[in-house]
């Protein structure tokens, strides 16, 4: 239990001890109460946001410890959204095997992963070659996607649809007493929050293990780690796989939550909104989970007022943040919060500090 918590409280992340906690465990609190009081459509709103998070973690997670930066999160949800969307419509609600074609999903997403990443880590590939690489595969998706309108372009009695993407797909269920019980509305949300909540307390364990300080020894120095022992080239590939199953999950749960999936969720408007939610975010875990359901609400307040200016506004929030807050505004935020405990205060440790000066411990 206390090399748990441990890893909870751990170098690579910032916030640490009870008042940070206490916050976390209010917000939790707060977000199953609005699960409850809102009305429906507030819900299913904050439902749409939440799907997204994962994407954005996993993207945090690769690029804040492992410095990857991949254009390929898209490609993975798309990936992801439609191998759901094909099982799922094959299979029919009626089967009850709409979590087998989630798992299934995740693991065509994972397969998928690994191949790109042999191929690009394995094969030299570094540096900005690898989100040339990773935005390539994802419009080369997204192209091919959208040429096959047509009943000939159907596997099974899934329409792959063109454009116009496939649509009517089963929701996500659960067998209950002897019936198959939908996942939608409020029991989506439910889900979504305690779901979330999993994986950011997981990715926080994974970022403080010795995983996590191998990541980052690659990041600050790719040949000093080498020279230490480290292989630089599977460090990387276990955490691409890893952020890029994490954005096939928030593909599948979108085609579960809007029983819909398209080719413009992988083009490059969409390709470009993960970058922008860690960058203004900040690369911590904390601080993009954050950053991100508040840069969505952002979106949408600017999409439903200023129309076509969405996109262009959170680029200039994206370029302000930048010149202003370069290590994200969220993180800025955060890591004052986290030293208010003083010099001595056990708070006051820095986030995220290169790990090589331990290397050979961990070794």
């Amino acid at each position: 239990m206390r090399s748990v918590l441990r890893l909870l409280e751990g170098d690579q992340t910032i916030g640490r001890g009870l008042p940070f906690w206490g916050l976390m465990s209010l917000l939790f609190a707060g977000a199953l109460a609005f699960g409850v009081t809102a009305g429906s459509f507030a819900v299913e709103n904050c439902s749409y946001f939440l799907v997204w998070v994962f994407m954005a973690l996993g993207l945090a997670f690769m690029w804040g410890l492992g410095g990857t930066m991949s254009f390929g999160q898209t490609a993975f949800f798309g990936i992801g959204g439609y191998c759901y969307a094909i099982l799922s419509t094959n299979w029919g609600v009626e089967s009850g095997l709409t979590m087998a074609a989630a798992l299934l999903s995740l693991a065509a997403v994972a397969l998928s992963a690994a191949v790109l990443g042999y191929f690009v880590f394995f094969g030299g590939i570094n540096g900005v070659l690898v989100s040339i690489t990773t935005l390539a595969v994802t419009l080369g998706l997204e192209t091919f996607l959208s040429q096959t309108a047509g009943p000939k372009w159907a596997i099974g009695r899934a329409e792959l649809g063109g454009f116009n993407g496939i649509s009517s797909m089963p929701p996500l269920t659960v067998p209950w007493h002897g019936d198959n019980v939908e996942i939608t509305g409020r029991s989506l949300y439910f889900g979504l929050i305690i779901f979330v909540a999993i994986t950011y307390l997981a990715l926080r364990i994974l970022a403080n293990s010795k995983v996590g300080d191998a990541m980052v020894a690659v990041r600050e120095s790719p040949l000093r780690a080498e020279a230490l022992g480290y292989d630089v080239k599977a460090i990387l590939f276990v955490g691409f796989v890893v952020g890029s199953v994490l954005a096939g999950l928030s593909g599948l749960l979108y085609a579960g939550w809007g029983q819909y999936i398209s080719p413009d969720t992988m083009g490059l408007s969409a390709a470009a909104l993960p970058i922008i939610w860690v960058a203004v975010s900040g690369k911590d875990l904390t601080a993009t989970m954050v950053g991100t359901v508040v840069l969505l609400g952002l979106s949408q307040a600017l999409a439903i007022y200023g129309s076509q200016y969405a996109l262009v506004s959170l680029a200039l929030i994206l370029v302000v943040s930048i010149m202003g807050c370069p290590k994200g505004v969220f993180e800025t935020l955060l890591r004052r919060i986290d030293s208010i405990g003083g010099p001595g205060d056990q708070n006051s440790k820095p986030v995220r500090k290169s790990s090589l000066d331990r290397s050979e411990v961990l070794l």
